[in-house]
């Protein structure tokens, strides 16, 4: 089976997952809240498409990444079924951040996106690492 999950992608795709969350660590320390919502929210929908393509998975829309990484890995038991909850919650202040032009993303909030993008990013790199990839 590991003869078959391409891990030279996998492996791209988790490591643009750490540039975000490193760039959203940045622009939480500059107090830039909406920017480092966005890119907390693409830290983890990176590191979720990586663990799609261990299956050989790869979809186009945002909604269809986060809907097949929970019929996959968290109705089959395989991620807590909070991670689902986590991503959408991300998503959704994503979309605040980056288009609602009237509300803003606090500090508070914020701090919470990047804790729970750092914990979708450690749980999938170890989920990916016990499948036989190196670890970055």
């Amino acid at each position: 089976m590991n003869s078959q999950i391409d891990f030279p992608t996998i492996r791209a795709i988790l490591k643009k997952a750490f540039e975000k969350l490193k760039t959203a660590q940045i622009d939480f320390a500059n107090n830039r809240f909406d920017d480092s919502v966005s890119r907390a929210y693409y830290a983890a929908f990176h590191a979720v498409s990586a663990v799609l393509l261990s299956k050989g998975l790869h979809y186009s829309s945002h909604s269809q990444v986060i809907g097949n990484f929970n019929k996959e890995f968290v109705k089959t038991g395989t991620f807590h079924s909070n991670v689902t909850k986590i991503i959408q919650q991300l998503f959704e202040e994503r979309q605040t951040g980056d288009y609602d032009f009237d509300v803003y993303i606090t500090k508070e909030e914020a701090g919470k996106n990047l804790k729970n993008a750092e914990s979708i990013l450690t749980e999938c790199r170890e989920y990916l690492v016990k499948l036989g990839m190196p670890d970055l």
